[in-house]
């Protein structure tokens, strides 16, 4: 992941509606939910929250479908895993065996970010 699409990711997730709304389609990842059902769950207005889904589909952590005339959205799980490998990817000098930690995630270096 490079740097810009991380700064890109991590100002989306720094608000709260929309860090709800990306908490709440993890619960429900693989499934897509309907924008309104989104809505409902979080009892945030249809209007405002478009405006947050595209933010959080910008920074490429939805992915949304459109079945007939209703538009479903997805928590792209991996954007968050590209996102954690870019956080630790210098972790003890590329050397994660050395970190006595256990990642939860796949890291890997990324030879874009300086």
């Amino acid at each position: 992941m490079e740097q810009n699409a991380a700064i890109d990711a991590f100002a989306a997730l720094a608000q709260p509606t929309r860090l709800a709304v990306f908490r709440y389609l993890v619960t429900r990842a693989p499934d897509s939910v309907p924008a309104l059902a989104i809505a409902e769950a979080l009892a945030v207005k249809p209007s405002t929250l478009s405006g947050h889904l595209g933010i959080l589909k910008r920074a490429d952590l939805l992915r949304s479908t459109r079945r007939q005339r209703e538009i479903r959205y997805t928590a792209r799980i991996e954007t968050i895993g590209d996102l954690a490998g870019f956080l630790l990817s210098d972790c003890c000098g590329g050397h994660f065996d050395q970190c006595g930690v256990d990642f939860p995630i796949r890291v890997k270096k990324d030879t874009a970010t300086p």
